[in-house]
């Protein structure tokens, strides 16, 4: 059997167009978003036009904003109620395939590990975490809990006035409302299993 061919399989999420989707559907403006988000607005239409994309910190505000559930971004079609989601390897919903620089950017690419699962209270993603000089590490602040396991490389967690380094096989949980911060150290990329908790 001929393998599958990943680059077709995970198909681009267009988040930016499903959110402003969202966003006019409910009669909402850019402002609106601003205030309930603290996000600029030049940010948010950035986001809107695929300009940039948005880190999950990010991406949590909007969803809240919007009065969704972050995994629906991930979902190519309505969700049918499952109580079971498998999701191959071939098959996870890659953010930033296209956007490499984008990625050094921001810090870090994502992969979506349970789209298919609707209604759910965790949110569980493949990060690769990017080398960063300090200085240009953002800083990231949501609401709910978060679960890291590195799965390769050395990363360094910055947040609640600690200064924490992580190797592979190592794991850290916090509440995430702390404002935090990650970076592969050793100029190499770091790969994290992240799971979090979005409360509504």
């Amino acid at each position: 059997m001929a393998e599958r061919d990943i680059s077709v399989e995970l198909k681009a999420l267009n988040l930016g167009k499903q959110i402003r989707g969202i966003r006019l559907k409910r009669g909402l403006t850019l402002q609106n978003i601003s205030d309930r988000t603290g996000l600029s607005k030049p940010l948010l239409s950035q986001i809107e036009n695929d300009v940039t994309l948005p880190p999950i910190a990010t991406l949590l505000k909007i969803s809240k904003a919007l009065e969704k559930h972050i995994g629906d971004f991930f979902q190519a079609t309505v969700p049918d109620q499952k109580r079971i989601a498998v999701v191959r390897q071939e098959e996870r919903k890659e953010t930033m395939r296209r956007l490499h620089k984008e990625a050094e950017r921001i810090g870090y690419r994502y992969e979506s590990l349970a789209y298919p699962m609707s209604d759910k209270r965790m949110e569980p993603f493949i990060v690769e975490i990017e080398p960063q000089e300090e200085k240009n590490t953002p800083v990231y602040q949501h609401a709910g809990e978060e679960f890291l396991f590195v799965l390769e490389g050395e990363m360094e967690f910055r947040g609640d006035d600690q200064v924490i380094v992580l190797r592979a096989g190592d794991s850290l949980y916090f509440h995430s409302k702390i404002p935090h911060a990650l970076r592969g150290l050793k100029g190499e990329k770091v790969k994290v299993l992240a799971v979090i908790y979005a409360p509504e």
